[in-house]
């Protein structure tokens, strides 16, 4: 399943007007689970401060719904979202320009070749380093544009199906993905490897959160990748799921998983 073009034809949707922008941050937000997973851990990172200047950097932004969740949190941190994409930063530019929060800049970079020394209190890289193949130098990048002690916060797929890969016939669900997944030693190897030196790893999408994918994400893409008139079914279809997969979801961020097809990753500097 090619992702990307079907990406792009809801950016289309959602671009027309900053309302329905922040109504898809807002859809986004509840149904994926990943996100429920990364703003448990951002709130965590953030108590105590939100009075405080801080730097942060989004890492393969995409469409910048973690970027703009920040933003609104606390008007005194500088954020720098970063995409190998013109098209979306340029929107997203646009967007945050319009709704008046000068504290975000977005800028085209290609993480494999971009470092900013020291600048960083905070980085995320959310669903971006299985698309990467180079991910140790991107990991060293990172280190390298973090303060001194500063956090890495990574969300991806792990090699327990988190590509929808269960065995060795099976191809990655989404196909813009160059591994199916880490092993959650291999990716703390590969980030001290980077530098950091303090890691905490746990799996994420345990039962709970398996079912609310496919209901909530697989079986809706693929739908929309069938046709694009699918998009007229999709809000009674939502109507019927949409209360299951927010059980899902709360269930699966409070419980501790023993394996996942997810993996949530902190490291410090």
């Amino acid at each position: 399943m090619h992702y990307d073009p079907i990406k792009r034809t809801l950016g289309n949707v959602f671009n027309r007007t900053p309302w329905l922008r922040r109504l898809f941050y807002n859809l986004l937000d509840l149904l994926l689970l990943r996100t429920w997973h990364v703003h448990r851990e951002l709130r965590q990172w953030a108590q105590n401060r939100r009075e405080q200047a801080v730097n942060i950097i989004d890492a393969g932004a995409g469409y910048g719904q973690y970027t703009y969740w920040l933003s609104g949190m606390s008007p005194k941190w500088q954020i720098l979202a970063v995409d190998v994409k013109d098209e979306q930063v340029t929107d997203s530019n646009n967007f945050f320009r319009q709704i008046g929060r000068p504290n975000v800049q977005f800028a085209v970079q290609d993480l494999v070749l971009y470092q900013q020394p020291n600048s960083f209190d905070l980085a995320l890289a959310i669903d971006v380093m299985e698309h990467i193949l180079e991910d140790v130098e991107v990991m060293t990048n990172l280190h390298t544009s973090l303060k001194d002690g500063g956090m890495l916060i990574i969300s991806t797929p792990s090699d327990q199906g988190g590509s929808d890969v269960h065995g060795a016939d099976d191809a990655s669900f989404i196909e813009e993905h160059v591994r199916d997944g880490y092993n959650i030693d291999e990716i703390q190897q590969k980030l001290r490897k980077a530098g950091f030196d303090r890691i905490e790893a746990k799996y994420s999408y345990g039962i709970p959160g398996q079912i609310s994918w496919r209901l909530s994400m697989k079986y809706p893409i693929q739908m929309l990748g069938a046709s694009k008139l699918f998009f007229i079914v999709l809000p009674f279809y939502y109507l019927v799921t949409f209360p299951l997969c927010l059980l899902l979801n709360w269930l699966d961020t409070t419980s501790r998983h023993d394996s996942g097809t997810g993996l949530i990753v902190k490291a410090w500097k």
